[in-house]
């Protein structure tokens, strides 16, 4: 099971029955925040909470965008270089999703900042593809107020590495 703590605007429009309190997520990343990009195309923006790692998923049909997001995922790690047996394992633990709205606003700090990093990007860059503006916010230094910052791909990495 993994847990998406999403925005007001894309709950509006994934449909998705929310909870309250999200139950402990069983894979090794942990739980996701997103929010929608209102491009053309459209597309949901995803952020790790323990690593800040992007991941952006096509909007459209945002119906089924929880079920689709574990294969975007997935590419996004391989793009990466993450071992294709976590990759696995990974996949295997989103069998389940659990959806609820934000409750961190600090992280949801970082998915906006993350978001306007990625639209002036794309504005200066018109031709990267989602899966490369990905990487490219994967050497972006993040963080919490307090000194607490990381650079997305080396989190993953250590992550990665300590599984």
């Amino acid at each position: 099971m993994y847990s998406i703590y999403a925005t007001k605007k894309l709950l509006d429009r994934m449909h998705e029955p929310t909870i309250g309190c999200v139950p402990e997520a069983t894979t090794k990343l942990g739980n996701w925040f997103a929010k929608p990009l209102f491009w053309r195309p459209q597309y949901a923006l995803f952020i790790n909470e323990e690593t800040f790692l992007p991941v952006f998923a096509s909007l459209a049909p945002a119906s089924s965008l929880a079920h689709r997001f574990p294969d975007d995922l997935a590419i996004t790690l391989r793009i990466h270089g993450v071992k294709e047996s976590f990759i696995e394992d990974e996949l295997l633990a989103m069998d389940d999703v659990a959806v609820s709205k934000t409750s961190n606003r600090r992280i949801v700090g970082i998915l906006n900042e993350l978001a306007n990093v990625a639209t002036r990007m794309r504005a200066y860059h018109p031709n990267l593809t989602p899966l490369r503006l990905a990487v490219e916010l994967a050497q972006v230094p993040l963080g919490l107020s307090g000194g607490d910052y990381r650079i997305p791909e080396e989190a993953l990495r250590t992550l990665v590495s300590a599984c």
